[in-house]
């Protein structure tokens, strides 16, 4: 949702702005992993600062993956058939239990399994 938040020209970006506003009241969280990989399309656009700043303005907080995340994550790999940005979501999620809110179907799946489910 991050990445069509911050790029105008996105499929998913009008409904983003929309589930922001629905979630305007709520913390934000994101792994280290997540955030990185939202940050590439700023970066190779030389917006980098721009994006940076319209997270700071989120309040978003980023969570690090702890350093015995290997096991977990591949774990998460296995079970689920995710990508390992994707675990790297579901393991931010399930260590401080907050929802994923997500526009990809196979994520949303997971996070309904795992008791991680975003708010509507």
């Amino acid at each position: 949702m991050l990445i069509a938040l911050l790029d105008e020209r996105d499929t998913h970006h009008d409904r983003a702005v929309e589930r922001l506003k629905g979630l305007a009241k709520s913390p934000f969280a994101c792994s280290s992993v997540t955030l990185a990989e939202v940050l590439v399309g700023p970066t190779r656009a030389d917006r980098l600062e721009e994006a940076r700043r319209a997270i700071e303005g989120l309040g978003m907080r980023e969570i690090a993956l702890p350093a015995d995340a290997a096991h977990d994550l591949a774990t998460l790999r296995a079970e689920t058939g995710l990508r390992l940005p994707d675990c790297c979501v579901v393991l931010a999620a399930e260590s401080t239990r907050a929802p994923i809110v997500s526009f990809d179907e196979r994520l949303v799946g997971v996070a309904e399994r795992r008791g991680l489910v975003s708010p509507d």
